[in-house]
């Protein structure tokens, strides 16, 4: 027995073919309530006209005769008939469910990886965009909390710096938890342990990108990983040089100590000095 997304492309193969409003009993030219032993005879008659071998030289014949067992199939089965009316009566429905375009349209591995990291890096960016309102929203909330500590219930703004505690759990109180702001005229920093202040506006939050989904990160991070590294620069090879003849001038200078005070001789370590451009060594001279 059909399925019915089977019979949905029948019904429109017939149609285009046919033309529009073509039914399976019009076509075999009976009534709709015919019987099972007419619905027979009326096919025997058509299939001898539409016969390939009576239609050599006829466009699409073979596909015309094919379609015209399968109908005749479809009526003369109790339960096939059945689902058939059921559609020849209510219609054909225009959205004829997933299952129908699913095998219709049946993608590929490559369609269906595709569709999946197109969805979910558009949720991851979704994501972004809700946590960057979040952040906005908190960064706002704490701008507004450390100005009213500043300046007071009456929120008028005093000259120089302030600096106030800010509950991390809003005007609640709903955390223990609190931080050390500076409020200097309109703007807020946030008071790092070390001293440093670091302004507290719009910029302090992450804004949502494109390059930060999940996929494109991905890309990234592979194609960081498989390039091969940068060679350094010039710059950086001639610091290392450098650095390391301070070094050899250094131990050679220790050497030269412990032999001066082997020999009753006071020596005295003179530092590296440069000259065109690279540390030259610098012989320790004796007094």
């Amino acid at each position: 027995m059909l399925e019915d997304h089977e019979i949905f492309d029948l019904v429109s193969e017939l149609e285009a073919a046919e033309g529009k409003g073509t039914t399976f009993y019009s076509w075999l030219n009976v009534q709709s309530t015919a019987s099972t032993g007419e619905i027979s005879k009326a096919y025997r008659k058509m299939s001898m006209q539409l016969h390939p071998d009576k239609n050599p030289n006829v466009k699409d014949v073979h596909k015309r005769f094919a379609r015209l067992g399968v109908i005749a199939k479809i009526l003369r089965n109790k339960e096939g008939r059945k689902r058939y009316d059921f559609f020849y009566k209510n219609g054909v429905p225009k959205w004829r469910g997933t299952g129908y375009y699913y095998s219709r349209f049946r993608p590929g591995l490559g369609t269906v990886v595709t569709f999946l990291i197109v969805l979910t890096s558009g949720l991851h960016y979704m994501v972004q965009r809700m946590n960057y309102k979040r952040d906005l929203e908190r960064i706002e909330r704490f701008r507004q909390q450390a100005k009213a500590a500043a300046w007071g219930p009456k929120g008028i703004p005093v000259e120089g710096q302030r600096k106030v505690k800010v509950n991390l759990g809003g005007e609640e109180g709903l955390s223990n938890r609190s931080i050390d702001m500076v409020v200097d005229g309109s703007d807020v920093y946030i008071l790092d342990p070390s001293g440093e202040l670091e302004l507290l506006d719009e910029n302090a939050a992450k804004a949502p990108s494109v390059s930060n989904t999940w996929f494109i990160s991905l890309m990234k991070s592979l194609a960081h990983k498989a390039l091969p590294a940068k060679p350094k620069p010039e710059e950086a090879i001639l610091e290392e040089e450098e650095d390391d003849a301070s070094s050899t001038a250094g131990s050679e200078s220790d050497r030269s100590s412990a032999q001066g005070k082997e020999n009753g001789v006071k020596t005295v370590r003179a530092p590296t000095t440069k000259a065109g451009g690279k540390r030259r060594k610098v012989v320790a001279k004796k007094r």
